[in-house]
């Protein structure tokens, strides 16, 4: 995987947290955010091709996130 960068996961937790962040706890998250991710634009797709689009819409995406 490796698509999201460790930085901006880094930041998200500091932000949230006010902790100083490990390295290793940055990529778990990554690793997680990145699966999550995965499974949501997988089914939005089907949402987007059921109704007959070629393009995922942010509506396909808030439906899943929804459920």
């Amino acid at each position: 995987m490796g698509e999201l960068p460790i930085a901006a996961v880094d930041r998200i937790i500091r932000k949230s947290s006010g902790l100083r962040v490990s390295e290793s706890a940055a990529k778990v998250l990554a690793e997680h955010l990145e699966e999550v991710g995965m499974k949501v634009a997988q089914e939005a797709s089907l949402y987007s091709k059921h109704a007959g689009r070629k393009t995922v819409v942010d509506d396909d995406i808030r439906l899943v996130l929804k459920k």
